[in-house]
């Protein structure tokens, strides 16, 4: 039987198929429509076919929340079987996991009522409702300090390193956020310091929740949008023995999430590759050529990735070694400030960095190494280890080191900002012609 599991109508639509218990195919709407977070599937996605469907959230009880709450209602389907928002989530997280968890976290803005939540084998056994929500009161600093709530709060997070905490924003959360805060907040005060007071306070009631959960067993899976909140992740991995966060926890891997919420069977997640293929030969030695000769290049090769890292498979790559980081945000039209993360061998990493990392650059680690391309002002970076799993960026890293002695490059999307990352190779031969990065 062929099952797609569909999430969308509210922000970063997605699909997800799967066929006797593997997964297919996976991707965002975005990344077809070329419409940044589109919250609507496009034609391609929505064409393809199958036996049975299912949607990411109870679109009744939806509807019920913003009745009480005097928010407009929304038309969904009438003829496909629901799963409640935060199971969605649960259930890719927990699923996925490359151990049984003891217990699973969620926390994002809102589904139904749930805005965070603890589940226990499938069964739910805490929860935080709306309109208290973590995930709503990032998103309404982040539209506070002049930048795109639902796509921005990543740069909110890399902002906090620059500010200095100095307001106590608990009462903030009590307040209702679903339409921002007033610009006159805090008037007196930097953004960097607001994104500072914010990223503190998101960490501390984060801590707070998986406290309650660490009372079910030291081993976590976790998922919702604020899982994406790498800073805050490092600070709660020590308190389990096992972590699990998956690699695309907000709404659109709940494509994924509502399908194995009901098949209740476990996956094998070991990659994020299951999107668009670009069947083309990729050569490590003319990449590092390009790299060496240039300090710049665009990769896109092999199936895309489902989330929001890039990962290898469609990535801009550049020399560590030098002082590219204007170079590169310059191309990508993006803040000065923002940081760049670094993919390094697996086998190299504890030299270079002190601290989590994992393969989806889900935490953030000291860095201890003077290529300051990859490290944040604050000297952390979000690292992602490559292993030795004959990836094409596995490949693209052994043959970098064996000419360079250096073990890792800087490894962004293949996008510009504000568009979604690039698909197809038609594409990538547009960014290749408008930027000027030779894309291989």
């Amino acid at each position: 039987m062929v099952i797609k599991g569909i999430s969308e109508r509210f922000h970063d639509a997605a699909v997800a198929v799967m066929e006797d218990d593997k997964l297919l195919f996976a991707s965002q709407s975005e990344r077809f429509s070329r419409i940044k977070n589109d919250p609507h599937l496009c034609h391609e996605l929505r064409a393809i076919p199958c036996d049975k469907e299912y949607f990411y959230e109870d679109w009744e009880l939806k509807n019920q929340r913003r009745q009480i709450y005097g928010q407009k209602e929304v038309d969904y389907y009438e003829d496909i079987e629901c799963v409640l928002h935060h199971e969605s989530h649960m259930a890719a997280a927990y699923y996925t996991a490359p151990f049984v968890p003891d217990v699973t976290v969620v926390i994002d803005a809102i589904g139904e009522f749930d805005t965070a939540s603890i589940w226990v084998n499938h069964e739910k056994v805490w929860s935080k409702q709306y309109p208290w929500s973590l995930g709503l009161f990032y998103s309404a600093i982040t539209k506070r300090i002049g930048l795109k709530p639902n796509e921005d709060e990543y740069i909110t997070m890399g902002m906090a390193a620059f500010g200095t905490p100095c307001i106590d924003m608990g009462e903030v959360l009590d307040e209702y956020l679903h339409t921002g805060l007033p610009l006159k907040k805090w008037f007196w005060n930097k953004p960097v310091d607001i994104a500072a007071s914010a990223q503190m306070r998101l960490e501390y009631e984060v801590e707070q929740i998986f406290l309650e959960a660490r009372k079910y067993g030291n081993k976590v899976a976790y998922g919702g949008g604020v899982a994406l909140n790498c800073v805050a992740n490092s600070k709660i991995a020590k308190l389990f023995d096992q972590m699990w966060i998956f690699p695309n926890p907000g709404d659109a891997g709940s494509a994924l999430g509502c399908i194995l919420a009901k098949t209740k069977k476990r996956l094998e997640y070991t990659h994020t590759f299951w999107g668009y293929n670009i069947p083309r030969e990729l050569n490590p030695n003319e990449v590092v050529a390009e790299l060496l000769n240039s300090k710049v290049v665009g990769v896109a090769n092999g199936r895309a990735e489902f989330g929001p890292r890039a990962l290898g498979n469609r990535s801009l790559l550049a020399d560590p070694r030098h002082d590219v980081k204007n170079k590169v945000n310059k191309i990508k039209r993006r803040q000065k400030f923002r940081p760049f993360a670094p993919a390094i061998l697996e086998e190299e990493y504890e030299k270079y960095f002190d601290g989590y990392g994992n393969e989806f650059m889900q935490f953030v680690s000291k860095a201890k190494h003077d290529y300051k391309s990859v490290v944040h002002v604050d000297g952390t970076s979000r690292v992602q280890i490559v292993k030795d799993d004959g990836s094409n960026l596995r490949q693209i890293l052994e043959c970098w080191y064996e000419v360079t002695k250096c073990p890792m490059l800087l490894n962004t999307s293949l996008n510009i900002k504000g568009q979604p990352i690039v698909n197809t190779w038609e594409q990538a031969l547009d960014f290749q012609n408008k930027y000027g990065v030779k894309v291989l």
